[in-house]
């Protein structure tokens, strides 16, 4: 297959690029490096079955040749990112997913969108299954990310319905591993670094609120079975074992031998109680699961953070 990947410099973006490089696939990925690192893709460079492209995918999208698939997954994807560029988070949702979806329509290529569990808000229902409309603040600060995802899910269900194109999307659960930006402000790069650090981690709150963690290779899996599949309604992709946040942080100064222990900040505005995706749809459509287990996918993620703290 010929596949595009938007964001294909990006955390998630760059480990589908090596996915279907190792398959056998030509990839194309575009990036402009907002959020996403040439480090990523540096070893695919000079892949003969690789390009890349620097671009904004807010602009217009001119691929030469044939595609058989478009994956959207551009996007600043952590709080801490999406609150810096509100308004690119908003664009590229927008415009960006327009774009994209234009380019697949009129390639005749299959179109995947990286939608998020965000679009369920603060979730009054639990664990979140795919026909929940969620619970959204639009006008809060994570609304631009939140709202971006779920107008970028109406423009991809607008251009299968109005165009016919066949249409996928993911919504991705909380998800980890190598090549996560160690500053992003996401929960498990901030333990990670802090435990490395010999510092004390930092909770939110009281540290009850919930989270479920995806290993990156079962999250990527999982989006590649999708693609494959015949299912346009969204699909959760993600880790139904559920853990609060608390006893997250005592996980990660186990596997570290972090002393310092934990303490207490306040909690962000509309930050979720509860994340657990309900996985019964991806289980009998999909044929598919996590099968990393929270010990070894973080021992994996932890030795990769302390090399590059050691090469900083």
């Amino acid at each position: 297959m010929r596949i595009l990947v938007t964001g294909g410099a990006g955390f998630i973006g760059s480990h589908l690029c090596d996915y279907f490089i190792a398959r056998g696939d030509e990839v194309i990925a575009i990036d402009n490096f907002i959020t996403g690192s040439p480090d990523n893709i540096a070893h695919l460079q000079n892949h003969p079955r690789f390009h890349f492209i620097r671009q904004d995918v807010t602009e217009h999208l001119r691929v030469e040749g044939y595609l058989d698939a478009v994956l959207h997954f551009a996007s600043p994807a952590s709080p801490k990112s999406y609150i810096t560029y509100p308004i690119q988070t908003l664009k590229v949702g927008a415009l960006g997913t327009h774009k994209a979806c234009g380019l697949a329509r009129a390639k005749g290529a299959r179109f995947l969108l990286a939608s998020t569990s965000e679009v369920y808000g603060d979730p009054l229902v639990h664990p979140q299954k795919e026909d929940y409309w969620g619970n959204v603040n639009p006008i809060g600060p994570r609304g631009v990310y939140d709202e971006a995802k779920r107008f970028a899910e109406a423009m991809t269900l607008a251009y299968h319905r109005a165009h016919n194109v066949e249409t996928r999307i993911v919504r991705i659960f909380n998800t980890y591993g190598p090549r996560n930006q160690l500053d992003d402000g996401r929960v498990v790069p901030n333990f990670i670094g802090q435990a490395l650090r010999g510092e004390p981690l930092t909770i939110h709150g009281d540290g009850s609120q919930t989270r479920s963690f995806t290993y990156v290779s079962d999250e990527v899996e999982g989006i590649a079975r999708l693609l494959a599949s015949d299912e346009r309604m969204p699909v959760n992709i993600g880790n139904p074992n559920e853990m609060t946040i608390k006893t997250f942080a005592e996980k990660i100064n186990e596997l570290t031998g972090n002393k310092a222990g934990v303490i207490h900040l306040p909690r962000p505005v509309d930050d979720p109680n509860v994340r657990c995706p309900d996985i019964t749809k991806a289980r009998a459509i999909l044929g598919w699961e996590p099968k990393i287990g929270l010990d070894e996918g973080m021992t994996k993620t932890i030795a990769y953070f302390a090399q590059k703290m050691k090469h900083k």
